[in-house]
C-alpha cells in the first residue's frame, strides 16, 4: 500500500537531517539526494512494505512512527522495533538481496522519503560517509535485537513490562511535570503484548497491578509513569 506523494521535503531542511544517514553531507551532495528521491505520507495503518516482498530501495523517516513487525508460522504478530524520525527502513534486505523479513507499517501519519536501491548503491559507491552512517544504524538495530532476546530469556514478565515502559519513556517520554512522564505513543494492547513476548490476557493483568501500585497511570491509550525509580528497580536497570 503506496502513501500520499508529498512535495518533496529538501534534505537540507529536514527536520530529522541531524539523526539521518544523510547528517555529514554537503549542501551539493543532498541536492543530488532531494532529485533522486520520492516523499510520501503514510497515514496511520498504511503500509510502507509487507513481509515476503522484494526490497525496491531505502525508507528515510522524516516524521511519524512506524512499527516494523514478524507475522509467525502462527499467525501471530511480533513487534521488532518502532521507527522514529531520523531511522532507516528496509536497509538490511536492500542490501543482503532478501526478501523483507518484516513488514512495516505507519503508527500514526508519517513523512518518508523512498530512495530507489540503484541510485542508494551507487550514492554508497560514491560517498564513504553513507556507509559508515548506515554500518552505525545496523549496529544499533543489533545491540536493540540482542538487548529483547536477552531480556526475554531473563527475565520475568514484571521486569520485562517494567523495562518496556522505561525504554518508551526514553524514545517517547513527555515530562509534564516532576516525576510524572507522557508515553507520547498510542501502541494497543496486542502491541506491546508482542513486544515483551506475552498473552494479551497477561500483560492486561499486569498492567491493573502497575495501576494498583501507582506506578503508572492510564488514560484511554495514553500511559503516564508516575514512579520512574520503582519501574528501574523491578526491571533491573540500572542508569
Amino acid at each position: 500500500m503506496s502513501g500520499k506523494k508529498d512535495h518533496n521535503i529538501s534534505c537540507e531542511e529536514c527536520s530529522a537531517r541531524e539523526k539521518g544517514i544523510f547528517c555529514k553531507l554537503k549542501d551539493m551532495e543532498l541536492q543530488e539526494i532531494n532529485k533522486n528521491k520520492v516523499t510520501n505520507i503514510y497515514k496511520k495503518g498504511q503500509t510502507l512494505f509487507f513481509q515476503g516482498n522484494p526490497p525496491y530501495g531505502l525508507y528515510c523517516m522524516s516524521s511519524g512512527k512506524v512499527k516494523v513487525s514478524k507475522i509467525g508460522n502462527d499467525g501471530k504478530e511480533s513487534i521488532v522495533r518502532i521507527a522514529v524520525a531520523g531511522d532507516i527502513l528496509g536497509h538490511r534486505s536492500l542490501f543482503t538481496h532478501d526478501y523483507y523479513t518484516a513488514t512495516a507499517t505507519a503508527l500514526e501519519s508519517s513523512t518518508i522519503c523512498f530512495i530507489d536501491k540503484k541510485y542508494i548503491h551507487k550514492a554508497i559507491e560514491e560517498n564513504p560517509l553513507i556507509s559508515t552512517n548506515i554500518i552505525e544504524k545496523l549496529c544499533i538495530d543489533l545491540g536493540v535485537a540482542e538487548k529483547k532476546v536477552a531480556s526475554l530469556f531473563q527475565k520475568n514478565v514484571r521486569e520485562r513490562l517494567a523495562e518496556l515502559l522505561l525504554l518508551l519513556k526514553e524514545s517517547y517520554g513527555i515530562e509534564e511535570e516532576e516525576q510524572r512522564w507522557k508515553l507520547n505513543i498510542k501502541l494497543t494492547r496486542e502491541e506491546m503484548a508482542s513486544m515483551i513476548g506475552v498473552a494479551n490476557e497477561t500483560l492486561i493483568r499486569f498492567m491493573t497491578e502497575f495501576k494498583d501500585e501507582k506506578l503508572i497511570e492510564q488514560q484511554g491509550k495514553i500511559i503516564y509513569i508516575i514512579d520512574e525509580k520503582r519501574l528501574i528497580e523491578f526491571a533491573d536497570l540500572y542508569y
